[in-house]
This record gives C-alpha cells, structure tokens and sequence, in this order.
C-alpha cells in the first residue's frame, strides 16, 4: 500500500476555505481518496497544524482537526524521538544555502526512513529535498 506525508500548508489549505491552496488540496484529497492509500504525519506537523487554527481563534477546529487525527484509522502520527530530532537536527543544520524549517527536516527524516516518496505538500522544500510533492 502506498504512503503519503501529510504536510502542514496540504492540512490547512484543506481545512481552511479562504486558504489561496484550498480548492487544489481538495481536488487532489477527493483524486487520493479513489486509491488505497495510508498517510504518515508527524508530531511537529500536528503541533503547527492545531496552533495555526487556535491562533486564528478557532480553537473548537483546531481540536476537531487534532482528535480526528488522533482516532484515524489510516493516518500514523509519527512521534518525534530523540534519534529522529538529532538527524533532523544535522539536516538543517547542513543545509545553510536552503530556508528548510526545523520541521521540515523533520519530516525529511521520517520520509527517508519510512521510504515515503510523496509528500502532500505546497511547500517547495519537498522537490528541493528529493522528494515527489502532490499537487503538483
């Protein structure tokens, strides 16, 4: 079965209608939904996800968002260890010449080690890092 990352800007931009990405993420989220398909985020992507909604004074779909993610059957939430942030730690450290977030790399990271080829993402920092970004 294939895997897919969840990224931040993919979550928000299909949960928030006034987001410039959102009729993208829902088109793409309803093409996604036909194949058999599981997803992987991680815990620092949760963590901006239900901050960028509670931030906004929408705190009852930032937990909605949060336990939904929590329950689902086909998402794993990704906890970030010690030996997952010292890697991701050395990744944006190395990479000066990139604007990469620490959570980013994170999720580089857990991509590499998962060998999850495509990330649900609006974010450029995907392609830069090697990795295949939908939409396209």
């Amino acid at each position: 079965m294939t895997a897919y990352f969840l990224d931040t800007g993919f979550f928000i931009a299909l949960e928030s209608a006034d987001d410039q990405h959102h009729a993208a993420a829902i088109a793409a989220w309803r093409e996604i939904q036909k194949r058999r398909v599981t997803f992987v985020t991680t815990s620092y992507v949760f963590d901006e996800v239900v901050t960028f909604f509670n931030n906004r004074g929408h705190h009852p779909k930032a937990v909605e968002i949060g336990e939904a993610l929590l329950a689902s059957r086909i998402a794993t939430l990704v906890h970030i260890d010690e030996p997952i942030f010292a890697e991701a730690w050395r990744e944006f450290a190395h990479h000066a010449d990139k604007r990469y977030s620490l959570t980013d790399c994170v999720s580089f990271v857990v991509m590499k080690r998962l060998r999850i080829k495509t990330a649900l993402a609006f974010d450029k920092h995907f392609t830069q890092a090697g990795f295949e970004r939908l939409p396209r």
